[in-house]
């Protein structure tokens, strides 16, 4: 074993280590003023045994022997778990099958985004269309808090849909302004429907979230966003950089393509068209969840082997 005979004897002989005699006594001292004292925490319990029994453990300590034991403070309020109420005004027709979309203006979705510029804070609503990732409609707020950009670009979208016989789905999280009736009152005699993400789950939306990041991120690196001074330059920069992002900037998810000739592509039929929305299939599993319980099987039969 590696050991020699003297070392064998010394750690034969040493007897207990003094680390034991402590654990013993904790544990014995918590189990007594636990028994008396059930209704306390073990940072309770631990000044008792400093003030009452005059020994000093620290309060992890103490914590560990509580685990050790497996015991908690106790209460009559028995705790009562209720199942979440389902408050969303409209359901999730989207949730994981983003990609199913199958043609333009067939799923719309929009978000505010606020920038920090120099002395001013902006807020700015966008409206993409998820399949040519086009901006179709972007409004910026007078003052903070405003509801204007949200019903300006709606009533942009609804004048741009006038006339379409396919359905539309708006997509949006549940914020104040689009869960209001003067919102949807809009769209009340149009051929649109409404969907929402569920309460804090901005997954639920990642296209507006993925183009966000990436507009902010080119506003301020590629347009210098930073270094206007007036709202009216700011207000010209997005303009410029909206016009930029339809009409030159490739995007990754169109194979590089612009937002505006994937849209003309596609009304010149060379964009092959698929029946793919009308056969998704809603869940709530991420994808991720999905994968890996798909691969699940697979590792256990490889084990199997």
């Amino acid at each position: 074993m590696g050991v020699s005979r003297s070392g064998y004897y010394k750690w034969k002989d040493r007897g207990k280590p003094e680390y034991e005699d402590k654990r013993k006594r904790v544990i014995e001292l918590v189990t007594e003023v636990h028994k008396e004292h059930p209704s306390h925490g073990y940072r309770w319990v631990c000044a008792y045994i400093r003030i009452n029994y005059d020994v000093s453990f620290s309060e992890n300590y103490v914590y560990k022997a509580f685990r050790y034991l497996g015991i908690k403070s106790e209460t009559k309020h028995k705790e009562r778990s209720r199942p979440r109420k389902v408050k969303d005004k409209y359901p999730n027709l989207i949730f994981t099958t983003w990609e199913s979309v199958d043609r333009p203006r067939q799923v719309i979705v929009s978000d505010m985004t606020a920038f920090h510029v120099w002395m001013f804070y902006i807020e700015v609503t966008f409206y993409f269309d998820v399949f040519t990732k086009q901006i179709l409609s972007w409004r910026i707020a007078e003052r903070r808090g405003s509801r204007d950009q949200y019903i300006g670009g709606l009533e942009d979208v609804v004048s741009l849909l006038r006339g379409s016989k396919e359905p539309t789905i708006i997509h949006t999280d549940q914020g104040s302004v689009y869960a209001s009736m003067a919102y949807n009152e809009l769209i009340k005699d149009t051929n649109i429907q409404r969907s929402m993400s569920r309460a804090g789950k901005p997954t639920d939306n990642p296209v507006n979230e993925s183009l966000n990041g990436w507009i902010k991120e080119e506003l301020f690196m590629d347009f210098k966003l930073d270094n206007c001074r007036s709202r009216e330059q700011i207000r010209q920069t997005i303009e410029r950089y909206v016009e930029y992002y339809n009409k030159q900037r490739p995007c990754y998810a169109l194979g590089y393509d612009t937002p505006d000739n994937y849209y003309r592509r596609f009304q010149r039929g060379e964009i092959e068209k698929k029946d793919t929305f009308s056969k998704r299939i809603l869940t709530t599993e991420p994808k991720f969840v999905a994968r890996r319980r798909k691969r699940k099987p697979e590792s256990l039969e490889n084990t199997d082997k």
